[in-house]
């Protein structure tokens, strides 16, 4: 590994740590938004506690950090491999933040931006395809589908790679797909999955984000939470 490179790495987590959510709530509204709501810092969470107009914003910002690791990387012509792995390391960045205490948020736009960066075509495939459940309010399953399906689309639209850095881009999706649905499932459980089987947890997580698979039961309890605190 070389030293640039080495530093890369080291400048792609710390930017993807930066906590654009926490901050601008703070600023704004003065609260610390790992206690309200789900306790992400994303901009679903924001749009729940604060505002959309200040969720638009985060939005565009988390995007902004992983596309701006890869750029950087991309600037000083590193090869495919090696900016995509900058890139993982922002998006671990943004989910384990070194200064939040190593928590964070989801990262998925943040991994929208690293995609952009690598493929537009893959980038906007993504974002529709993430979407594409919204009118059934299935958000979520609409992004497992496209992390699962994010290894398999990066081989074929990587066309202007040559075959030795189309598997190591293809594996490096590969991460960040496994990355997205990490952060699904190592969270505590809740008071409402306390009767729920781990099999049945373990599937509802995955393909929900959530603890149980009522979506109303789910909101209901976030937006008591929320009034609690």
């Amino acid at each position: 590994m070389s030293l640039e490179f080495g530093l890369l790495i080291v400048s792609g987590y710390l930017l993807g740590s930066v906590p654009t959510g926490y901050l601008l709530v703070k600023w704004f509204h003065g609260i610390d938004i790992r206690q309200h709501g789900t306790g992400k810092i994303g901009a679903s969470n924001v749009m729940r506690v604060a505002s959309k107009r200040l969720a638009i914003f985060v939005t565009i910002l988390d995007i902004g950090k992983g596309a701006l690791a890869v750029w950087i990387a991309q600037l000083l012509d590193l090869n495919a491999a090696e900016q995509i792995t900058v890139g993982v390391f922002a998006i671990v960045g943004h989910n384990w933040s070194v200064f939040l205490g190593f928590k964070g948020g989801r990262g998925i736009f943040t991994t929208l931006g690293v995609i952009t960066m690598m493929s537009p075509w893959l980038g906007l495939i993504t974002f529709v395809m993430t979407y594409t459940l919204a009118p059934i309010k299935q958000v979520a399953l609409g992004v497992f589908i496209t992390l699962i399906s994010m290894p398999i689309f990066s081989w074929f639209l990587s066309q202007p790679l040559g075959i030795e850095d189309r598997l190591p881009v293809t594996l490096g999706f590969a991460a960040l797909a496994l990355l997205g649905l990490l952060t699904r499932l190592i969270t505590p459980r809740t008071r409402l999955s306390q009767s729920v089987s781990a099999a049945e947890l373990f599937f509802n997580r995955l393909l929900f984000d959530r603890d149980i698979r009522d979506r109303k039961a789910w909101t209901e309890r976030n937006l008591q939470q929320q009034r609690k605190d």
